[in-house]
């Protein structure tokens, strides 16, 4: 087994057994939750500077490597908050862009942006909520630029950047994917980013049903479930639509499937083929990419897949491979969220920031 998967794989592991690659994984663990705990205590003294934003704050992030679902969750918060009325803002570094040399830093995403300047998930959330989205090096920065070209947000949602401590925020949002904390073990002998338990206000794990998830072992917290699953249609860079069935292999023992290919440029792009599988669909081709992977040039393993064959594809990447290859599908991801979270959140972000307001002292970060 190749060594990434291999770590992986050890990483979710609740028990896993020792191993002798523990004996030097487990000690960089220990430096690296040492330094971790003294970035966290420098800030919490003030002795690194932090910057508040003028309005409520919300921070969705992970404590795990790789994906747990954090640009879904912003989309589908963005859009119940939406429904009820509030002018809704969101911040993002724009992981994995290239800001050209000469170019700004700050920028605001656009239906049109390019993904390589603004990066793929700020443009999808853009793209899906039609919210105002800005994008910097500091998500400070990006902050004040939003509220100044929309003065009439009245709240900030900041997707990634849980581990940005020196953004001030009002509320923080700790999202797990359904796999919860792994062996529980801080990078590189685990999955955490930082030590858990910490203290969180929203602990959401994802989940293929509508069952609810059982109590994550390393967390106190109450943990609400999100439902993610795939959408049961497709829609191309063309805006046609058709239902996933479409692409199911025909039922006769003797027939041979349709060419049918799936990529995926994702933390965890075999999640991708496995929901595909789900909703009885069988790629022929299944084309596994880095996250935020760019498709210009076009990878060597899909520059070969025919035209008029389906390709298949997440909404993060088709953001990307549209302006290539129109005929791609993208197939949405749909959240569903407990019906109560949106109002609780909001309510705690406003009642956090009136209180930070009104003191002279801004701890939010200490709080």
């Amino acid at each position: 087994m190749p060594l990434q998967p291999w770590i992986e794989h050890r990483w979710r592991q609740a028990a896993p057994r020792c191993h002798p690659a523990d004996v030097l994984l487990r000690p960089l663990s220990w430096l690296y939750g040492s330094a971790m705990r003294t970035r966290r205590w420098l800030y919490a003294q003030g002795l690194l500077a932090t910057h508040a934003l003028p309005v409520p704050t919300v921070v969705i992030g992970n404590v795990i490597a790789g994906g747990a679902g954090k640009t879904p969750l912003t989309i589908a918060l963005v859009q119940a908050l939406q429904a009820q009325g509030v002018r809704v803002g969101v911040i993002s570094r724009g992981h994995g862009r290239q800001r050209p040399p000469q170019g700004p830093d700050c920028l605001q995403v656009l239906p049109d942006s390019s993904a390589q300047t603004v990066g793929d998930e700020p443009l999808l959330i853009q793209q899906r909520t039609q919210a105002p989205v800005f994008v910097a090096s500091q998500r400070h920065a990006a902050g004040l630029a939003l509220l100044a070209a929309y003065p009439d947000t009245e709240l900030l949602l900041c997707d990634d950047g849980l581990q940005h401590l020196a953004l001030q925020r009002d509320v923080e949002l700790c999202v797990f994917p359904d796999w919860g904390a792994g062996n529980g073990r801080l990078l590189p002998a685990g999955p955490l980013r930082e030590p858990w338990p910490r203290p969180a206000d929203f602990v959401l794990q994802t989940t293929p049903t509508a069952l609810p998830v059982a109590g994550n072992r390393h967390s106190p917290h109450t943990v609400w479930p999100i439902v993610r699953q795939l959408a049961g249609h497709a829609i191309n860079g063309r805006g046609q639509r058709l239902p996933l069935h479409h692409w199911q292999t025909p039922p006769a023992q003797d027939a041979d499937p349709p060419p049918l290919a799936a990529v995926a440029g994702i933390a965890q792009p075999e999640a991708f083929f496995a929901m595909l599988r789900a909703h009885g669909l069988k790629p022929s081709h299944c084309i596994a990419l880095p996250d935020h992977a760019h498709f210009a040039p076009l990878p060597t393993a899909l520059a070969h897949w025919p035209r008029h064959a389906p390709l298949l594809c997440t909404e993060k990447d088709a953001v990307k491979l549209w302006p290539h290859w129109p005929e791609a599908w993208a197939v949405p991801l749909q959240l569903q969220l407990p019906a109560a979270l949106p109002a609780a959140v909001l309510a705690l972000a406003r009642q956090r920031f009136a209180a930070r307001s009104s003191s002279p002292r801004n701890d939010a970060m200490t709080r």
